[in-house]
């Protein structure tokens, strides 16, 4: 017969054999598409990770098809896709690469879009009109994403459109570090918003760096014309900086330029978040009075670096990569709406 204090530390032992372990925070891998793989690549570098192994491809009808090439079960998947180039065959794939994930198992997918497409659709402008960005989030929540990280959207309440988690990540931080860093006048230039609708944005940098902002007024004849501009402020013989979130066609950008120099600017500068660039709008920008025009690279630019000059662009990938971080260890992601880490 064994001693009851043995049978008692016996039971104990056994107790503690069947206590479930703490639930184990599931790895991160992340995974790009073909719109920009080179902001994937330094999202991954800046994790100390290694992209994941994806295969995209085209077969002969123009369908695509995609391959997940190890496993994702349990993991914490993001895949990082931006509205550029090809816009529709890259939100396909994006679809698709949600839904391959999530049926594999993934523990939580979450769509790393840098750049939102049809983010200027986002209202019915006349009757009968679509609202796309509407449709564009029901797509992502219905191919199975779990989370959305983008940058500088272009309304603020296309986050309202989402039934999941969306963290819209300003650049503003980014964009201010850039002018203390390479204007040299800056604290005593001018901010400007092309239009009125950027004049949130605006006064937003503006009061983070105390200096005076200006706007101009424009009434929109056509989509992407700019027409009878006013001018409501003082740039004399002062630095502009216009900023804005998007440079399309640039009409709207190289006519405020324009006008900024009538009105005495001595250098002009432009700074916007995405740099579309659509038809022959480097050659705007090259032939115009702007001193410089500088986008983050949440759309690739070196085709248009080689073309242009004055395009200059400031690296985003930290944002990126420190949200997703946070993201995964259930941190918050507000220090990244004021600060850019180092």
């Amino acid at each position: 017969m064994k001693p009851e204090g043995h049978q008692e530390e016996q039971e104990k032992s056994n107790k503690r054999s069947f206590v479930h372990p703490s639930p184990r925070m599931p790895n991160i891998k992340v995974f790009t598409g073909s719109s920009h793989p080179d902001i994937a690549e330094k999202i991954s570098s800046r994790l100390g990770l290694t992209l994941g192994k994806a295969i995209t491809k085209k077969f002969s009808n123009k369908e695509t098809n995609v391959e997940i090439g190890e496993s994702v079960r349990g993991e914490d998947v993001y895949i990082v896709q931006s509205g550029s180039g090809e816009i529709n065959d890259n939100l396909m794939e994006l679809f698709i690469m949600i839904n391959a994930c999530k049926i594999a198992s993934a523990s939580r997918v979450t769509a790393v879009i840098p750049s939102f497409p049809y983010s200027r659709q986002d209202k019915k402008e006349k009757s009968r009109a679509p609202i796309t960005a509407k449709l564009l989030a029901n797509l992502i929540s219905v191919a199975g994403a779990d989370h959305v990280i983008t940058m500088d959207l272009h309304s603020s309440q296309i986050q309202g459109f989402f039934n999941i988690p969306v963290d819209n990540l300003y650049a503003e931080p980014a964009i201010t570090k850039w002018i203390k860093e390479n204007i040299p006048e800056w604290s005593t230039s001018v901010m400007v918003s092309p239009d009125a609708g950027g004049a949130k944005r605006m006064t937003a940098i503006a009061d983070r760096l105390d200096i005076d902002f200006a706007i101009i007024h424009k009434e929109r004849q056509r989509a992407n014309e700019g027409d009878s501009t006013v001018l409501v402020g003082d740039v004399k013989n002062r630095t502009a900086i216009m900023v804005d979130d998007l440079a399309d066609t640039c009409d709207t950008i190289v006519k405020a330029a324009d006008k900024l120099r009538e009105a005495g600017a001595n250098k002009i500068y432009a700074i916007l978040t995405h740099g579309v660039f659509a038809g022959d709008a480097i050659q705007k920008i090259n032939a115009s009075c702007l001193e410089a025009i500088v986008v983050t690279n949440t759309i690739p630019q070196d085709k248009h670096m080689k073309l242009c000059p004055k395009l200059q662009t400031i690296d985003i990938s930290v944002m990126l990569a420190e949200a997703i971080r946070r993201t995964h260890y259930a941190e918050s992601v507000s220090y990244l709406y004021t600060t850019v880490p180092y």
